[in-house]
């Protein structure tokens, strides 16, 4: 069997798969406890995304200009892992989606790139948004400059804003501008500094910050733009394991055992697993796992709420797993899974039962991503090792069970940017931070009141 595996630019995805159309959902929730209109995000996105974040349509079609811009990384290859295979010594067979190679090194330009054409078709001038490792923000700048006519405004999480130097500067060389978040730009910053003056920050900040930036913009020319969790940004991402369907039938695999993918807010996982939970629906058996980080385990400690997506509450109640919105993560290096809810797509495939979440400590990850660079010469991204660290531990099962199963995971994206976390784990001083069942129930109880699912 070949290493890689590749598509010709003809067979990429025409269209995006939305889950919404096989998996029923609750709906968002405004103030009054009643379901939202799309009109009430108006202020927030444009129109035409807001289509895309309410349809319950099967299949909706990639615009032909903005299929032309994805190729320029786009079909990513899918890998076959086998140094890694040889170095655990399992019958397992394993591939990755490498989505490191996009100009942002990351799986998020696939939605970078689809917002900002649809905000410029609907006449809007400047982007805002928020960014936790900065992979998001950096996708997003390279978007702005690759449709022209669009500013990006990136507030990216204190805490990264401080490890990851070079990120804000890639968002610059994009023509982003980058700023640390709590910042003193925005009412919500300014508040959030007032009482936590030495906050490193959180991604439910960074997103108030964000959306107050678009929604107070005078002219009306300004909205906000999300990496995650939505149900728009789910559906963009699809191509990831459209793409994957089609590769690994190119070597005879009808069906992959076991897909894996790390969670923050959802969207890398999503791009995966989504197409094979539409598999898995429709009777296969597959074990589909969402890795988190276990300081962070908003899947496997969480509550399933309603909850806003950020600490200001600007956003509207969305029906997902949570560990409350004033949640303040602790400071590990994997700022891509630092954010306190969920996508409430995955959530509710995980309450149906077709996701099974585990939670994995940081010195399990970097020493997965140190044994990956070793075999497959990639240095994944820190968020990316929670996927690694998942599937290492499959491998081993498999190993233990003597069954040949095929396993694929989404190497969300590369760690160039992102040595220092390497380094600090190298000279062991990296630690592993569990929030107590305490800790979490306690920030829980300051949503008691919210509406129930």
């Amino acid at each position: 069997m070949e290493k890689k595996i590749y598509l010709d630019e003809s067979e990429m995805p025409k269209k995006w798969y939305n889950l919404a159309a096989d998996l029923p959902m609750l709906p968002p929730l405004g103030p009054d406890g009643k379901p939202i209109s799309p009109e009430m995000l108006a202020p927030v996105f444009p129109m035409n995304l807001i289509e895309q974040e309410v349809s319950t349509e099967r299949w909706i079609s990639i615009p032909e200009e903005v299929q032309g811009m994805l190729k320029i990384w786009r079909p990513s290859p899918l890998i076959r892992a086998f140094e890694l295979e040889k170095a655990l010594g399992t019958p397992a067979k394993i591939f990755y989606k490498n989505e490191s190679v996009s100009p942002a090194g990351s799986h998020k330009p696939n939605t970078a790139i689809p917002q900002a054409w649809y905000n410029k078709q609907f006449g809007i001038k400047r982007i805002t948004t928020e960014t936790g490792a900065g992979q998001w923000g950096s996708a997003l700048s390279f978007a702005c400059a690759l449709i022209g006519g669009i500013e990006c405004k990136v507030f990216m999480v204190r805490v990264s804003y401080e490890q990851k130097p070079f990120r804000q500067i890639l968002m610059n060389t994009w023509g982003g501008t980058c700023v640390a978040s709590p910042s003193m730009e925005t009412a919500a910053g300014r508040a959030v500094l007032a009482e936590f003056p030495d906050t490193p920050g959180s991604l439910g900040i960074a997103i108030s910050e964000a959306i107050e930036a678009a929604v107070t913009d005078p002219t009306g020319k300004t909205r906000y733009g999300l990496g995650s969790v939505l149900n728009h940004v789910m559906l963009h991402q699809t191509v990831i394991g459209l793409e994957a369907k089609k590769q690994l039938a190119k070597v005879g695999i009808k069906k992959p055992d076991i897909v894996i993918g790390c969670c923050g807010g959802g969207s890398n996982f999503a791009g995966l697993a989504f197409p094979f939970i539409q598999d898995k629906i429709n009777g296969d058996d597959i074990e589909i796992i969402g890795a988190e980080p276990a300081s962070c385990p908003t899947l496997t400690k969480g509550t399933f709420m309603y909850d806003h997506g950020d600490i200001a509450k600007m956003t509207p109640l969305l029906p997902m797993y949570s560990l409350g919105h004033n949640f303040i993560p602790a400071p590990i290096h994997a700022g891509g899974l630092r954010y306190h809810g969920m996508s409430p797509l995955v959530s509710a495939a995980v309450r149906a039962g077709y996701v099974t979440p585990i939670a994995i400590n940081q010195s399990e990850c970097f020493e997965a991503g140190m044994l990956f660079a070793k075999t497959e010469g990639i240095v994944p991204a820190p968020e990316t090792t929670h996927a690694i660290a998942a599937t290492i531990r499959e491998a081993k099962k498999a190993k233990e069970e003597g069954k040949e199963k095929i396993i694929i995971f989404n190497l969300s994206g590369h760690g160039l940017m992102d040595l220092v976390g390497y380094d600090k784990y190298m000279r062991g001083q990296l630690s592993d931070y569990e929030m107590s069942d305490k800790e979490i129930g306690d920030n829980l109880h300051q949503m008691d009141g919210y509406p129930k699912p």
